[in-house]
């Protein structure tokens, strides 16, 4: 057991086998068969869940422990950070992104399009009535998730690339293209907490 915790790879790759005989077994038990669309849903949701955990997850480590330390950490170790740790943190960030947001139409695509068309347009899709509110809310939801996604792969991406060298720019182009990747990121930090809530409230309170 110790080895096989040892190895990322190995570790990961058995929690994903044992997720996957779980969400089998669930399909075996529950009133919906494996060819059912509301199976399918919970499926999306679980890999919904699970890339929006390393996305935001990883967007907290860079905002709360990163970004903020980095000024104090002596130049001649920040090369550890900018050349191994942030390169590597990145790419999870930006993939986790891209399968969360995939994730998360294949749910709302599962749940038909009346709910798709409701929630992308804050519930007026055929006119707003009495109960669409709920639509609203979530739609805020999903359109600040967009923004954050269009976010990562537009602007936090392209300019840190710049800031840690794997574009080779000059020192002055360098520090702007890390100025505006971190106001990037503190724009999907500011965004995070309000598209959590609506997740998360909704889900909850409207199924």
């Amino acid at each position: 057991m110790v080895k096989l915790l040892s190895n990322f790879r190995t570790t990961i790759l058995l929690s994903l086998v044992l997720a996957g005989v779980m969400i089998y077994a669930f399909g075996q038990i529950s009133e919906r068969s494996l060819g059912d669309p509301t199976f399918w849903q919970a499926v999306f949701r679980w890999i919904h869940v699970v890339s929006g955990i390393l996305w935001i997850g990883l967007l907290y480590y860079f905002n709360f422990v990163q970004i903020r330390v980095m000024p104090s950490i002596p130049a001649e170790l920040k090369p550890a950070v900018s050349k191994h740790i942030a390169p590597e943190a990145l790419f999870w960030f930006r993939w986790s992104a891209l399968v969360t947001v995939l994730a998360g139409v294949g749910v709302m695509l599962f749940r038909g399009h009346v709910y798709s068309a409701e929630v992308m347009t804050f519930g007026m899709a055929g006119g707003m009535v009495q109960g669409d509110q709920q639509y609203a809310l979530m739609g805020i939801g999903v359109w600040l998730a967009l923004i954050m996604f269009l976010n990562v792969w537009g602007i936090i991406w392209p300019n840190q690339k710049r800031a840690l060298g794997i574009v080779v720019v000059d020192d002055d182009a360098k520090a702007r293209a890390a100025r505006i990747a971190m106001l990037g990121s503190r724009t999907n930090l500011l965004l995070s907490l309000p598209m959590l809530t609506s997740m998360a409230m909704y889900q909850t309170l409207f199924g």
